[in-house]
């Protein structure tokens, strides 16, 4: 597999795509953020098993703050959920 430096499909830079995300209602961001959590978990679980643990451990650590960020930012949709048209 190539790792990319950008999204081919996406027209905007990572800057752009980062606002983009930002912007994203409290619930679908929380969705997002578990999804790229799940991935970067599967790759850690791959170089681990390759007995790259350094990037392993990496990856594992980074999904599992990507997964207290989804926790985080579903509480803020509890918070401003009553409030959405």
């Amino acid at each position: 597999m190539i790792h990319k430096a950008r999204i081919e499909t996406y027209p905007g830079d990572l800057k752009t795509l980062a606002v983009e995300v930002g912007d994203l209602r409290y619930d679908a961001l929380a969705t997002f953020l578990q999804a790229l959590s799940d991935k970067l978990r599967e790759d850690g679980k791959k170089d681990a098993d390759r007995k790259r643990k350094k990037l392993a451990t990496h990856l594992q650590n980074t999904a599992d703050l990507l997964n207290d960020s989804a926790e985080e930012i579903q509480s803020a949709w509890g918070i401003c959920e009553p409030y959405m048209p």
